[in-house]
């Protein structure tokens, strides 16, 4: 089972379409994950449209259009592994041990929020993956993505995409 991971797409205020490669990802991923700041509900719309299967959650900028369509937290059971989806997670320090006691029933939790890629493990094996922004870096070099591979209740080849520049 193929994921496409993505945030922060702030769509249309830091960007007014999602990157090209991004889009191009949508048929080949079996599930599509998008952990909040949509902004507008267009963005939601596309992704439904073009996605086989779509796991979201709102954010801190999604107002009341996105937030009566989304969870604040999503949970999925894919080939095995629980997955989980929220959009903040709090401060980088204490993160992993502060996630482990909120989602003990969770293998891979997927957040957004500080548009930094992320990818860290808690004690107990809990997976902590931010796929970053692929529309607004901030202090990042890069827009970025992920993907990964789901198997036999593992999560595998988890691959952070950088994007080119915009033009």
């Amino acid at each position: 089972m193929r994921l496409l991971l993505t945030s922060d797409t702030h769509l249309p205020v830091r960007a007014k379409v999602l990157p090209a490669e991004l889009l191009e990802q949508l048929p080949i991923a079996d599930v599509v994950v998008h952990a909040g700041d949509w902004v507008d509900t267009a963005a939601l719309d596309l992704l439904e449209s073009r996605a086989r299967r779509l796991i979201g959650v709102y954010g801190n900028n999604d107002g009341p259009g996105l937030r009566a369509r989304l969870p604040e937290v999503a949970r999925a059971e894919l080939a095995g592994l629980c997955l989980g989806v929220v959009h903040e997670t709090g401060p980088a320090q204490g993160r992993e041990r502060r996630c482990a006691r909120d989602y003990p029933d969770l293998d891979v939790l997927v957040f957004g929020h500080s548009h930094i890629p992320w990818d860290s493990t808690a004690p107990g094996g809990l997976r902590l993956l931010n796929p970053g922004s692929p529309t607004d870096r901030r202090r990042q070099p890069f827009h970025t993505y992920m993907t990964a591979e789901v198997s036999d209740g593992r999560l595998t080849a988890v691959r952070l995409h950088r994007l080119p520049p915009r033009r």
